[in-house]
């Protein structure tokens, strides 16, 4: 058993989170290199990095799919997810989230805390993974680690602990100052490896000051070391390292460390921080799934049963891939396993150890462990693989709703089955990709989280083999909701046509679920007293709700914001049935909408340009004709940051504008921000 946890605290889990361009995947590749996994620094720029290895992100030079790479670190094991940073692949970077025990999120050290960096930082706190924070890019003109730092506290909230003073500034910028072990760390050009020494004098005394900050706030929020602060009032480094460790693990403080990944300075340090800081599969809660109705918790153990969740399917030429998270148990090459979704038990035929778009085969995998199983051909990307002799279902990660729509269809007649079954791959590998057939029109409509999310799936379909495609004009995902209430709705279900009929009386309230139109979610309420409508009855009666939701009364989009009350109804001895209350749900739901007042909604985006100064009145100018609202605007090292919420219907080919409207110096970012009325047509 011994053996057992000391493999298992060996282990990291750990992704790394950042705004696009603020250097993840480079810090990935100077991981990789410090650890010996690669022999060569991979670049961004030139095509050659590991994790990047698709032909369409060599391509954009930009990180479009999720890759895991594993390697080793001062006698530990590091799985390492390499996420992406694009605001149109977050669901990529919310199922490896799901199945991570930690995080390095990094930030421009010029930029500070971007959109997306927002973004993705409370995507981890819906899971509650530990972070650990890394300002990048220090040697670049206007580097500043301090008001990286107060951005990182003042738009993120967390209590920031930073644990490095850089020696030297931009161009100048050689090492850094340990504050943990008061030491000096430099990098000499050329040397992979840093030089350990004494602090220089000169900053001695800045050091000693910000040690000092450390240590206060450290001990105003960790019991133990403000014990040792009060008696000896200061911390030893190893009271420091123990505290840093509890509150990272604890969510109570965000270890902040500095470098430049691109001249691999700070990587050993950052590498070292993960070692020390984050948490193994131990330190983590025992996973928790249901079986047979009942919670269920396994722990991290791999003598356990065996329990794992797929977070990514993918094609590769040795076949069908599954990731898997390994939470419980041991597999091995050849042992069955059930899918307790499905019901399906499928045989492992390989285990592999991912590298990227390379692959090391193991005889088995254990608890922690993050691996691709070949031969579980039925899994799906949520679905749970275990011992068919000890069932347990897991939470699987949830896909992210589509907001923009295209028509495709082949160019040829003959292809249009190719289609079908390249698109269904798409659906399969990304499910937040969602393929279906217009009931009026005919065509095959393929949905997803932005222009560029869609544009990467067509294209995937012409590069892996799959047939000439013609794609149509981008549409928005629109919903719509009620502005006001309507109040005892009756409708009454009967249905005779001889031997058992269906009888069902409802009486529905339905009102907004917020006070302004775009607050989205449905939320549906029973006020029946006197048990004038069994409960499971009742149950039947939201199902109906919840199916007449999918089409709404203006244009047929899904209707969202409603709140339903069943407030009376009455039932027969005999023809009452679920399937009358639940057709009586869809039918007087859709009824009582008619009765409501509705307006369209359409999805907005927040978003982030940054322009030169000279070109603000112009980009103001054309945000105002796309319907745009400015929220604000601030200077930065010589440019506009200017920020607004835009209907993401205007944000078609926004790109190409702006380019032409700064002479190419123009640059934006966008995220979701939920819904807005549209305007009448």
């Amino acid at each position: 058993m011994r053996n057992r946890i000391d493999t298992l605290a060996a282990v990291r889990n750990f992704g790394i989170l950042a705004h696009v361009d603020a250097g993840k995947t480079t810090v990935t590749e100077r991981i990789l290199y410090a650890t010996g996994t690669t022999h060569k620094r991979g670049e961004v720029h030139d095509g050659t990095t590991v994790t990047d290895f698709d032909p369409q992100e060599r391509d954009r030079g930009i990180t479009i799919f999720a890759a895991a790479v594993s390697c080793a670190w001062d006698g530990h094991r590091v799985n390492l997810i390499d996420t992406p940073g694009h605001v149109d692949f977050a669901d990529e970077v919310e199922r490896s989230l799901r199945v991570l025990d930690g995080a390095v999120a990094v930030f421009d050290a010029v930029a500070g805390v971007e959109p997306q960096s927002e973004s993705v930082w409370r995507q981890a706190d819906r899971y509650g993974v530990p972070r650990i924070a890394f300002v990048n890019k220090l040697d670049r003109a206007g580097a500043d680690l301090d008001r990286a730092v107060a951005s990182i506290r003042d738009r993120l909230h967390p209590a920031p602990l930073v644990v490095q003073l850089p020696i030297g500034t931009e161009d100048g910028f050689t090492g850094v100052v340990d504050l943990v072990r008061m030491r000096s760390l430099v990098w000499h050009d050329g040397e992979g490896t840093a030089v350990a020494g004494e602090v220089p004098e000169e900053l001695r005394a800045e050091a000693l000051r910000r040690r000092r900050a450390l240590e206060e706030a450290v001990a105003e929020r960790h019991p133990a070391a403000l014990e040792e602060f009060c008696d000896r009032e200061a911390l030893s480094a190893e009271t420091l390292t123990a505290a840093l460790r509890d509150l990272t693990r604890g969510g109570d403080g965000v270890v902040v460390l500095c470098g430049s990944a691109y001249r691999n300075r700070g990587v050993e340090p950052l590498l070292d921080a993960v070692v020390s800081y984050l948490p193994s599969p131990l330190d983590v809660p025992a996973v928790r799934g249901v079986h047979g109705g009942a919670e269920e918790r396994r722990p991290a153990d791999p003598e356990a049963p065996f329990a794992g969740l797929v977070f990514k399917v993918s094609a590769s030429p040795t076949g069908r891939l599954a990731h898997v998270r390994v939470y419980s148990g041991t597999i091995e090459k050849g042992d069955t396993v059930r899918d307790p979704g499905s019901g399906r038990i499928e045989r492992v035929a390989r285990i592999l150890r991912v590298m990227a778009d390379r692959h090391v085969q193991l005889d088995r995998a254990r608890a922690g462990d993050i691996v691709a199983l070949v031969g579980v051909k039925s899994a799906r990307t949520g679905a749970t693989l275990c011992d068919p002799g000890a069932p347990l279902l897991l939470e699987p990660p949830v896909a992210a709703e589509p907001v923009v729509s295209v028509a495709v269809e082949a160019r040829r007649g003959t292809d249009t089955g190719r289609l079908a079954a390249a698109l269904a791959r798409l659906a399969e590998e990304d499910p937040s990709l969602v393929v279906r057939t217009d009931g009026e029109t005919g065509q095959t409509v393929l949905s997803g989280m932005g222009e560029l999310h869609l544009e990467v799936a067509v294209e995937k379909v012409r590069r892996d083999g799959g047939p000439e495609v013609t794609v149509g004009r981008p549409r928005v995902a629109c919903r719509e909701t009620v502005t006001g209430a309507v109040r005892g709705f009756v409708y009454r279900h009967v249905k005779q046509d001889g031997g058992a009929g269906q009888f069902a009386h409802v009486v529905l309230d339905v009102e907004p679920l917020g006070p302004e139109p775009g607050v989205t979610g449905f939320e549906f309420r029973s006020a029946v007293t006197g048990g004038r409508v069994p409960q499971e009855y009742v149950r039947a009666v939201e199902a109906g709700c919840r199916d007449a939701l999918a089409e709404g009364p203006l244009a047929g989009h899904p209707v969202t914001g409603v709140r339903v009350t069943l407030t009376d109804g009455s039932t027969h001895v005999k023809d009452s049935s679920d399937t009358a209350f639940r057709t009586a749900g869809r039918l007087g739901l859709r009824e009582a909408l008619r009765a409501c007042p509705t307006v369209l909604l359409e999805p907005v985006a927040e978003v982030t340009v940054t322009v030169p100064e000279e070109a603000v009145g112009g980009v103001l100018g054309d945000l105002a004709a796309r319907r745009g609202r400015v929220g604000g605007s601030q200077s930065r090292g010589g440019a506009a940051v200017l920020t607004a919420t835009v209907p993401l219907a205007e944000l078609f080919g926004y790109a190409t504008r702006l380019r032409g409207r700064t002479q190419g110096r123009g640059t934006f970012t966008s995220r979701p921000a939920g819904y807005a009325p549209a305007p009448a047509r």
